[in-house]
């Protein structure tokens, strides 16, 4: 699976922004979930957003009621609506396609998101 992260940039605290992952046609496998996940400086990689082939969702505390996950499965998109960002909400956000048959994770190439405080 070939996926395309963007949509990152500089925000100022509070702004928002919505990140987008492509997965290239013909390579998507299904049923998949996909997931977002973000690794700032100096930390661990976290998980913040899955939404699964039939639109469950779950949310990291840390963006439950700001972050939103969606996707529209005929263009091969998941959506990362993020509002009220903070200044702890710096990273590199990465969109994680999962193919379910097999449990193989396919990595996209990582946005940055700025947030100014």
């Amino acid at each position: 699976v070939q996926l395309q992260a963007s949509g990152g940039g500089l925000v100022q605290a509070g702004g928002s922004l919505s990140l987008s992952c492509v997965a290239s046609s013909g390579t998507i496998r299904r049923p998949n979930s996909v997931s977002w996940y973000r690794q700032s400086p100096g930390k661990e990689r976290e998980l913040i957003a899955s939404i699964g082939s039939r639109g469950t969702i779950t949310y990291d505390d840390s963006v439950k009621g700001r972050f939103a996950i969606s996707r529209d499965n005929s263009k091969g998109t998941v959506y990362l609506q993020m509002n009220s960002l903070k200044s702890e909400d710096t990273a590199v956000y990465y969109c994680v396609h999962v193919d379910l048959s097999t449990g193989y994770n396919y990595w996209g190439q990582g946005t940055l998101v700025t947030v100014s405080s």
